[in-house]
């Protein structure tokens, strides 16, 4: 019995089909394992519940033929364990056993068994609940691997429609959380964000003296440089026309640091349009640089349109004070409104930001309070 504690790994290499024997006799082992073996099986053999379970987590058997009658647990124990587990809930379990009593098979039903076999063990019995089981299995392992292709198509779509709007870890936190809803949700919702506008100051008068096809490379360049920032800190894109983009934050999850995103993605904004702005001047000596306006405020977020086409959108106090102050902004220049500087101060140095006073915005009937951060001329 000594000799059955761990798995024997006896199975021919080509051997596709593999079954699990758990028996504390050597003798029926050794029998049940020839016969599998002479059907084309491959066969490890074990003689107690510990020994089993520990096999069956070093690799997944097709079947398992399980004695009822063991040293240290009961094959309805086993059974009970390994039904239980989702890993290996579907593994077909034959118990083997002499105990012919209806109420040790309804213990067996009870505890999920899939068939039984009765002692003494007859070849042509064996092998036919074998074959059958096998069938079954290999059905279910087709179905399972259709399920699980349908899923990952799914969840590419997925991925590929939240990447137009938010970042790759979002879009994976979406796909991670997916409960069937989405965080885009069909209808208004009423939330404070934190709105970003950025755009390239006097980029449509520098585009009437440059080649279309230049024109749309300069612009993936330029918007490849904003999104990247956007997404860097989990920023949600909105909309993205001309040469202006509109990113917002705490959408559509909660982020209580929403403000200092913003102020973190508009620096990776300038700092990133540098180099592309440099690439540009050698080659035409176009000057131009990026103005941004941050604020902050209730918004309504939904998705806006027709029935032919929708656009998941935003709009509110927030987004038409960012907008007026993106309007204001020079090359390299951040406008933040009152409450977003508030909000991050103290990660800006007190010399670099410049109180611009209480402003009357248009579309705006009370002034609004504007610092402004000059970052360089990008």
């Amino acid at each position: 019995m000594s000799d059955l504690a761990a798995p024997a790994r006896e199975a021919p290499a080509q051997a596709t089909f593999r079954v699990l024997v758990v028996d504390d006799d050597p003798d029926m082992a050794a029998f049940l394992a020839r016969l599998l073996k002479a059907a084309g099986m491959g066969v490890d053999t074990v003689g107690d519940g510990k020994s089993a379970l520990a096999s069956v987590a070093a690799g997944m058997p097709d079947l398992i033929l399980l004695d009822v009658m063991l040293p240290d647990m009961s094959g309805f124990q086993i059974c009970e364990r390994l039904k239980s587990t989702p890993a290996t809930a579907l593994v077909p379990i034959v118990l083997v056993t002499a105990l012919e009593d209806h109420q040790s098979r309804v213990r067996g039903i009870e505890a999920g068994a899939d068939d039984f076999l009765s002692k003494p063990v007859r070849r042509e019995e064996l092998i036919a609940r074998v074959n059958t089981l096998r069938r079954l299995h290999e059905t279910r392992k087709e179905l399972e691997g259709r399920r699980l292709g349908a899923e990952v198509q799914r969840k590419e779509a997925l991925r590929k429609a939240f990447s137009r709007y938010v970042s790759p870890q979002l879009a994976e936190r979406i796909i991670a959380e997916d409960t069937g809803d989405t965080p885009f949700e069909p209808g208004a919702q009423r939330i404070s964000v934190v709105a970003l506008f950025a755009d390239l100051r006097g980029f449509t008068r520098l585009t009437e003296s440059v080649e279309v096809d230049e024109v749309v490379g300069m612009l993936n360049e330029y918007f490849a440089v904003m999104t990247d920032a956007a997404y860097r800190h989990d920023g949600t894109i909105f909309s993205m026309a001309g040469d202006s983009l509109l990113v917002g934050f705490n959408v559509p999850f909660p982020q209580p640091d929403a403000a200092l995103r913003a102020w973190q993605t508009a620096r990776d904004m300038v700092s990133g349009f540098r180099p592309v702005l440099e690439g540009w001047m050698r080659r035409g000596g176009l000057s131009t640089g990026v103005g941004i306006g941050i604020a902050s405020g209730e918004a309504i977020i939904g998705n806006i349109g027709s029935p032919h086409h929708m656009s998941y959108t935003i709009i509110g106090n927030a987004v038409n004070t960012a907008a007026r102050l993106q309007q204001l902004a020079k090359a390299g220049e951040v406008l933040l409104s009152g409450p977003v500087y508030e909000a991050i101060r103290k990660h800006i140095e007190p010399s670099a930001a410049r109180p611009k006073g209480d402003l009357a915005l248009r579309g705006k009937v009370e002034a609004t309070s504007v610092y402004s951060v000059q970052l360089g001329g990008g």
